[in-house]
């Protein structure tokens, strides 16, 4: 039987539950081995350590599925492994009937990613090895989960890197082209042919609801309160404004918001859910806004919403310089500058800010050379949007990029605030939610860091 054995100077990784063999790793390969095929990995003295699928052709050229003695991932295998995915997800995440059932290694099954959407699952596989057991995959699925519909999504370039054609069409039964999910409360179309990835991120699931606090408290920066008044004949508790008027406005409260990057528009509708008072959603996608135009529809949301076809980066330095061109006319006017400003000329376009800046990108960082171009785009989409945060408001930032470790986010992030101006304190800090575990040591897994501060003036 072929068997791979690794240096002996090697780090020890894979004693330390770290799933992949790589190339260097490798000191030699006993016996003949069929790409996909599962081998035994020992030491260089024969020790068995684990089991996993060979792929020469990547640099990740072990997997590992099992740390016993396998011969082969069979429909048994898949069945056992889904019905431990399954458990996982009912105990942490049992109200939600969508959810990442099964999230590749630290589910114990490297190169293999499934989502559930209500009853329809989408799967996507990643690697040579899992692509030799598509139909035990899916056999095992119907068997545990009994789904409506399978559809695949292996329209990914990183197949290409394991020597497999991007592909992705119906597995079984029946699926519709657009899903209704329900996540926090709030319903959610999902496109599972075109959306991107599998069509939803669940990893931010959690995230989105922690924006609940920002999103009231503010009414008596515009000089609302509540107070006792006469109204209709009774004395009530009812909001007043500064020319003692009531205020039927039912959201007089909430904070303007703005998200960038909004995909499909998810913390929006998070945010007038929460109780925002006015929402922009902004993406550089038309696609992608009228996904957002639809869900913030869908929850009957449009009256708070304003969608903003753009790029984030230009749309958020317009609205700086509008800003600080404001603020060079007020301060002329006050005769605090000494230079004359010609008013005649108009103001510049921009100048908005709001209670509550959201900034969800997309990786800037997808390898470890990109890491240094990565933190020039967090710095400078996070310098811009904090400038446009409220005094006293809050930033909400995200970054989904491996290669940005925790530490190295928020030092940019502290760059960002030192040439803003600012000073920034940090009142949560989180990674991806419940349905997406991370096995300690595999730092591969600690991709998404999420931080919420609240933003100061020096």
């Amino acid at each position: 039987m072929a068997a791979v054995f690794l240096h002996k100077k090697r780090k020890p990784r894979l004693e330390q539950g770290h799933p992949w063999v790589y190339k260097s790793e490798i000191e030699r390969v006993d016996g003949e081995v069929v790409p996909g095929q599962l081998v035994p990995v020992q030491t260089h003295l024969g020790q068995y350590l684990a089991t996993g699928y060979y792929n020469e052709a990547s640099q990740i050229t072990v997997r590992i599925v099992s740390y016993k003695p396998l011969e082969a991932m069979t429909t048994d295998f898949f069945v056992e492994r889904f019905t431990r995915c399954l458990q996982h997800r009912n105990r942490f995440v049992k109200e939600a009937k969508s959810y990442r059932l099964v999230y590749g290694e630290a589910d114990f099954l490297p190169g293999l990613i499934v989502d559930k959407f209500e009853d329809t699952l989408v799967v996507q596989i990643l690697t040579l090895g899992m692509d030799r057991c598509r139909e035990q995959i899916v056999a095992a699925l119907v068997q545990v989960v009994k789904p409506a519909g399978i559809y695949e999504r292996s329209d990914v370039s990183i197949r290409e890197l394991e020597g497999l054609e991007q592909t992705k069409g119906l597995l079984y039964g029946e699926c519709p082209k657009h899903v209704d999910i329900l996540e926090n409360g709030l319903r959610i179309r999902v496109d599972i042919e075109e959306g991107q990835k599998t069509g939803y991120f669940f990893d931010q699931r959690e995230n989105r609801a922690a924006i609940a606090p920002l999103m009231t408290g503010w009414g008596h920066r515009s000089g609302i309160e509540l107070r006792e008044v006469e109204h209709e004949g009774t004395m009530q508790t009812l909001p007043v404004n500064a020319n003692g008027k009531v205020v039927t406005f039912p959201y007089w409260d909430g904070a303007s918001v703005l998200e960038c990057f909004s995909h499909t528009g998810s913390f929006t509708l998070n945010a007038c859910k929460f109780g925002a008072k006015k929402v922009t959603c902004l993406d550089i996608s038309e696609h992608a806004i009228e996904s957002a135009r639809t869900n913030v529809g869908l929850n009957g949301f449009q009256d708070r919403v304003e969608f903003v076809v753009a790029d984030a980066f230009e749309y958020l330095r317009t609205q700086v310089k509008g800003l600080d061109e404001r603020k060079v006319r007020a301060n002329a006017g006050s005769g605090a500058q000494g230079k004359k400003i010609d008013t005649s000329k108009p103001v510049a376009e921009g100048g908005r800010t709001w209670d509550v800046v959201i900034l969800d990108p997309p990786a800037f960082a997808k390898t470890k050379s990109a890491v240094e171009g990565a933190c020039r785009g967090y710095k400078d989409i996070n310098l811009h949007g904090m400038k446009l945060v409220n005094e006293g408001g809050y930033l909400v930032t995200a970054s989904c990029s491996y290669h940005m470790h925790p530490e190295l986010f928020l030092e940019t992030i502290h760059a960002a605030a030192t040439d803003a101006g600012k000073i920034l304190r940090l009142v949560e800090f989180r990674g991806a939610g419940m349905d997406h575990p991370r096995i300690l040591g595999v730092d591969e897994g600690h991709y998404l860091k999420f931080a919420i501060f609240e933003v100061r003036s020096k």
